[in-house]
């Protein structure tokens, strides 16, 4: 883990509990995060997604850092906490993401539509780069289709 120019690590950035807080979520996954994170894992092979990503007093469900891309899946906790998810949203923009939400029920009833959202934001690899994982990704959209 690099530090930053104070010789602190990111986790050690983090404020107290986060750590815990992530493990946590990781572990108890909701159903639509876990279809996702299948859907995410063989759609796109060449891209690193990290499920529940912590930036700074936020944890981010889905994070691409070289697409500079957040997935958010918004259940029934987030009905109620527009101006948080705001807030965040406001704070990712700044860091440079770019945030897309979808809730429960896009993940769990139109999955090929989520999917076929994220593919427009997530560049493909260069050319001689993961060509294998971009001809599966297409590939895979394709079959979807049919």
């Amino acid at each position: 883990m690099r530090g930053n120019a104070d010789g602190l690590t990111k986790r050690q950035l983090l404020p107290t509990g986060t750590t815990t807080k992530v493990r946590t979520l990781r572990h108890n996954r909701t159903e639509p995060e876990a279809r996702l994170w299948r859907a995410l894992r063989e759609t796109f092979p060449d891209t690193k997604f990290r499920f529940q990503d912590p930036f700074g007093r936020y944890i981010a469900d889905f994070c691409a850092h070289r697409a500079k891309l957040i997935i958010e899946i918004d259940g029934d906790t987030h009905a109620t906490t527009e101006i948080y998810d705001a807030n965040r949203t406001h704070f990712l923009n700044l860091e440079g993401y770019h945030v897309i939400r979808f809730t429960n029920a896009d993940v769990m009833h139109n999955l090929d539509g989520v999917i076929a959202e994220i593919t427009i934001q997530v560049p493909s690899p260069p050319v001689g780069e993961g060509g294998s994982g971009a001809q599966r990704r297409g590939r895979m959209r394709g079959s979807r289709e049919t």
